[in-house]
Formats: structure tokens, sequence, C-alpha cells
């Protein structure tokens, strides 16, 4: 199995407002970088699509350990919270729908192809590659309106 390592984050002008995501993905001494953006987004949708984005490029399954500093990202997994939502049917402790579920959803979908170990990082500290994630989110915001 491919060992991958996989750097994302995401990004809102306003909150909502225009988002965008970037992720870097290193293999075998390659590097890949990946950005989106979306006119009208959250900053949390913006680091789960982050998340899909660079999953949804690997060509095979593979030995991936993902970086993100969404606590929101990395506790949905380590804490398995979605095995409580979807128990509960899509809903929160509280009753109400998950937020995002269609995002989650298609995250659960990749993650049951890969072997995933989910590493929280410090945002805008002094990770390099973090650092570049976040450069490519906000240029693909900027690259919205020209």
């Amino acid at each position: 199995m491919a060992e991958v390592e996989i750097y994302t984050d995401g990004a809102c002008s306003g909150n909502p407002g225009p988002g965008g995501w970037g992720a870097v993905l290193l293999a075998k001494g390659q590097r890949k970088e990946l950005s989106g953006a979306e006119p009208q987004t959250t900053n949390q949708r913006m680091e789960l699509t982050a998340a899909i984005g660079a999953l949804s490029a690997l060509k095979r399954p593979c030995q991936v350990r993902l970086y993100s500093d969404s606590a929101y990202l990395i506790n949905a997994f380590k804490q398995r919270w979605f095995d409580r939502w979807q128990q509960n049917g899509w809903r929160n402790s509280k009753g109400q729908a998950v937020e995002n579920q269609d995002l989650w959803q298609e995250l659960l979908r990749l993650a049951a192809i890969h072997r995933i170990e989910w590493v929280k990082v410090k945002g805008h500290a002094d990770n390099v590659e973090n650092n570049r994630c976040d450069a490519l989110a906000r240029q693909a915001i900027a690259d919205l309106n020209p």
C-alpha cells in the first residue's frame, strides 16, 4: 500500500462567504498541490472539501497521514462522531440535522477506501505545508473575482 502524506486547509472570506480550499499531497518524493473555491460557503465546508479533494485525487487505496488544523474534521474522525450521527439518523445530540451531512457522507465513503491517520496541526503556525495549504485556499478565493 502506497504511503501518502496529505495536508489540507480551508478558508473563508466572511463566514459564510466566498471560500477556498487547498491541499498538498506528498508521496515518494512527488508533490501535488490542489485547490478550489466556491462563491458562497462556510469555513467548515471548505475544511471538509479540502480533505475530500485530496482523498479523491488518490488513484488506489493508500496508507494516508492526513494533517489538518481543523478540530472539526480531525475530532470527528478520532472520536468517531459520525457513528452517533448515523445511529441517530444524521441528527446531532440536540436532535438537529448534522451540518454538512453531504460532505461527511462523501468523506466517510473515501475514508473507507484508505487507511488514514488523522493528525491535528496548529493553524497559522510553523508548519510549512499547512501554511502552503492556507495560501492555496486564499489564492483560490482571490481567483473567484480576478
